[in-house]
Parts: structure tokens; C-alpha cells; sequence
């Protein structure tokens, strides 16, 4: 992999990520743009404990251009974009309307490749792995922002989910904060590890799902599996066999294998609906340790949890997706329509053949 970093035309920074070694990237970002101006703030919840980010510039953001007006494709001729460059492999960027900035994080885009009518699911083992990689240096590159304390790489795919560009990308938030999601599962993780006199709790979920029926793929360094309390009609988590707090803690074994697994649930996800349905709908998310101090979690250090992605979709069937109504949205208990035994038969029954 080679990194070249270089700034757009506004001071916002831009990496791209190759896989090999002579390509050159000086291309120089020739749009007239001005600085760019952010008012993310974030503010937190005195009753919910939590944080929110306000982000009122969010509302001019670039929505559903047409395909060749895509800002994430290569700039070509006077067709301009957010690459100067005519190709590229991966690249990551600023995001130009962040909903975290300066104090308050970062917000980054990540472009998987450069062929617009791609899907991640698209992608050669070698460019899934350069993708990985790119995760792994921005989470490396980010973790050292006094501003920020955790970072989440993600992909979201779909109109369905909210997505406003086409082009195949996904973001990467570095939060100043722990996020509320993951201080509920290291609260969990401290509360298991003293009612047992120090096991930890992501190895005994796993070691239950390999015991059960749930397992949906499992490799020499990769077990995929939709949890006993899946909250979504179709929700896998994605382990690697050995535990890491983050995506710099996995061994070169495991970075290796994760193209394959990876590729193969994105491609089941898109075949368990039927032939002739339009792509599934889902967001991918990776679970890392937080890189601030963990004191208010008992006992709970950055190498006690457990790097893992959750992948899912919120369509329950053909033609209906799921909503989060009164019960999930008003009191967060959700209702799930697939059980989930269902859902892992389902996802091994559109194994490739």
C-alpha cells in the first residue's frame, strides 16, 4: 500500500491509498473554494447522559446528484470533483459538511472505488484489503487528535438508509466522546467480568454462538454469526477468533482472511430478499475500544473489548423495511419480525455455490 496526502483547494485534507507503489498523485484540486466554515457543537443530555452533535451547515450538503455531477468521482477533463485525480484506488477526505469539526471530532469520507455503478460487494480481494488498511491508518492517524477519544469506521448503502450520494463510500466519525453504544457494553463488560471473577464477556458470547445455531460462516480467523437479541430483521456480527480492542491489533492472518469473509455476507445480504429485488439496504459498522481513559468502567481496560463489526438491514422482507416507531424510537426496546435463527438459516442457505 502507498499513502500520498495532499489538501484540496479549501485546506481540507486528502489521502489517497494505492495499491502500488510508483503511482503518483499530484494532481492539484483547481475548484475556486473558499475555506471551508463549520458550527458543529456538541452538547450533552443532562437527563440521557449522552451527547448530541448540532450541525446546522449540514442542511446545504450536496443531495442525490445526478451521476455525472458525483462528487466522489474522479475529476476528468473539467468535470471537477472532490478527487483531483482521474482515478484512484481508495481515498479518504474531510469531510466539506461534517457533523463533528475542530473541538468537537472529525468526520472523514472514504471511497472504496472509483467505478460509481460499484458496490463494496463488487470490490477484488485486493481492493477489500486496501480498503482495510485505509480503515486501520485513518483509525491510527485519528486516535491521536487531542480532540478525539473514539473512532467508527461505517458504511451506509441504500436511499433506504438515508444515503445522499450513489457512488460507493462510507465515512468515518472520531468522536470526543465515548459513545453511548459502546459505555453500554463496556458498563456489561465490568459487570461480567466481577460477577465471574474476571471472565470476559465478548469471549463467552462468542464461545455461545459457536456452541449454537446461529453461526452463518465461520473461518481459521473470522466467525460470523446473528446474536441470540438481534435487534434488526437481518444483523450479523463479525468476530475475529481472536480478541483485539481495534483494527490496528489484528495480525496479518487475519487481515489476509477478512476480504473473503467479508465479501461473501456482503453478497448474502443481497441474495436473501430473491432474485429480481433491488440491493439490500444495510449499514456495516466496526466496534472499537475508545482511545480515553476507561476509569469510570471498573476494572475494564481497552484490552477487554472486542473488535467486531455489525452488519444489518433494515428491510424485514421483500418490499417492507423496518421502522423504528413509538417502542424503539420513544423507549429504545426494539421489535424484531425474523427470529433470529430464521435469519442465520436464511443467510446460510444463500451461500455461493
Amino acid at each position: 500500500m502507498k499513502k500520498t496526502s495532499t489538501r484540496l483547494a479549501d485546506g481540507r485534507e486528502l489521502v489517497y491509498y494505492d495499491l502500488r507503489d510508483d503511482t503518483v498523485r499530484d494532481a492539484v484540486d483547481r475548484r475556486p473554494l473558499e475555506r471551508t466554515v463549520t458550527t458543529s457543537e456538541v452538547r450533552r443530555d443532562p437527563l440521557l447522559g449522552d451527547s448530541i452533535a448540532v450541525a446546522s451547515h449540514r442542511q446545504g450538503r450536496t443531495y442525490h446528484p445526478p451521476a455525472d455531477q458525483c462528487p466522489l468521482c474522479p475529476s476528468r477533463g473539467e468535470r471537477l470533483s472532490e478527487i483531483p485525480d482521474s482515478s484512484y484506488d481508495v481515498v479518504v477526505f474531510e469531510n466539506r459538511f461534517p457533523s463533528l469539526a475542530g473541538d468537537s471530532g472529525r468526520c472523514e469520507v472514504v471511497c472504496f472505488t472509483s467505478d460509481h455503478d460499484a458496490s463494496f460487494a463488487d470490490l477484488s480481494e485486493e481492493q477489500a484489503r486496501l480498503v482495510l488498511d485505509a480503515w486501520t491508518d485513518r483509525t491510527s492517524e485519528l486516535s491521536h487528535l487531542p480532540s478525539v477519544e473514539q473512532v467508527f469506521c461505517f458504511e451506509n448503502r441504500g436511499a433506504e438508509i438515508g444515503v445522499t450520494l450513489g457512488h460507493p463510500h462510507g465515512q468515518i466519525y472520531a468522536y470526543p466522546f465515548t459513545t453511548p453504544r459502546t459505555a453500554l457494553m463496556l458498563r456489561s463488560l465490568a459487570a461480567h467480568k466481577d460477577a465471574t471473577g474476571g471472565e470476559n464477556l465478548f469471549d463467552a458470547v462468542l464461545a455461545e454462538e459457536l456452541a449454537g445455531e446461529r453461526v452463518v460462516l465461520e473461518s481459521e480467523q473470522w466467525v460470523a454469526f446473528v446474536p441470540y437479541a438481534a435487534h434488526w430483521p437481518y444483523e450479523v456480527h463479525l468476530y475475529p477468533r481472536r480478541r483485539v480492542p481495534d483494527l490496528l491489533g489484528l495480525d496479518e492472518a487475519a487481515r489476509t482472511e477478512f476480504p473473503q469473509v467479508y465479501l461473501e455476507l456482503l453478497r448474502r445480504f443481497d441474495r436473501i430478499f430473491g432474485e429480481g429485488e433491488p440491493p439490500t439496504p444495510y449499514i456495516a459498522a466496526w466496534h472499537q475500544a475508545p482511545f480515553g481513559q476507561l476509569e469510570e468502567f471498573d476494572g475494564v481496560t481497552r484490552d477487554d473489548f472486542a473488535l467486531h463489526l455489525e452488519l444489518f438491514t433494515i428491510r424485514r422482507t421483500s418490499g417492507k423495511l423496518k421502522f423504528l416507531a413509538g417502542s424503539e424510537s420513544g423507549m429504545n426496546v426494539f421489535i424484531n419480525d425474523v427470529p433470529p435463527e430464521r435469519a442465520a438459516e436464511r443467510l446460510r442457505e444463500v451461500a455461493s455455490s
